[in-house]
């Protein structure tokens, strides 16, 4: 009996989690700090900053991102739903497949520009921003066209 309720109250618990998203008003606020941090990122580029905005700007902007992606549509349907978990696994298996394939044209490009020949990584926040826009690309892009 004991077991069967702890069961149970796991279940429920993995459901709400499942089911988390935040408010459709929350992606005016990812919006408006993804914009932001972008801005500063470019800001950046041309004013002598240190060199620990960086991460903090890429932070600011994954998160601006992710609360864009979690956040409620007005109309949140099944189709809606369905919709972002389809995106969700897209933009997963492109991610691993970009991680994968990066290094191998970075290095044939490097090849080809006769630049070092090594093979180089890439950075957590490249993989994740990706991840994110394909996410929120595809599912902007197939709720227009199933309208």
């Amino acid at each position: 009996m004991l077991k069967q309720t702890i069961c149970e109250r796991e279940r429920s618990q993995l459901k709400k989690m499942n089911k988390f998203q935040l408010g459709n008003s929350y992606k005016k606020v990812g919006i408006i700090i993804a914009i932001v941090s972008f801005l500063f990122m470019i800001l950046r580029k041309y004013v002598e900053a240190s060199e620990w905005v960086r991460p903090i700007l890429h932070g600011f902007l994954l998160f601006g991102l992710l609360v864009i992606s979690v956040s409620k549509e007005k109309l949140e349907d099944e189709f809606v739903d369905s919709l972002r978990s389809q995106t969700y696994r897209l933009a997963f298996i492109l991610a691993i497949v970009y991680a994968l394939v990066q290094p191998l044209i970075n290095y044939g490009v490097a090849v080809l520009l006769h630049q070092d020949d090594e093979l180089q990584g890439f950075s957590y926040f490249q993989v994740l921003f990706f991840m994110l826009i394909v996410q929120l690309l595809f599912f902007w892009q197939l709720k227009r066209m199933n309208k």
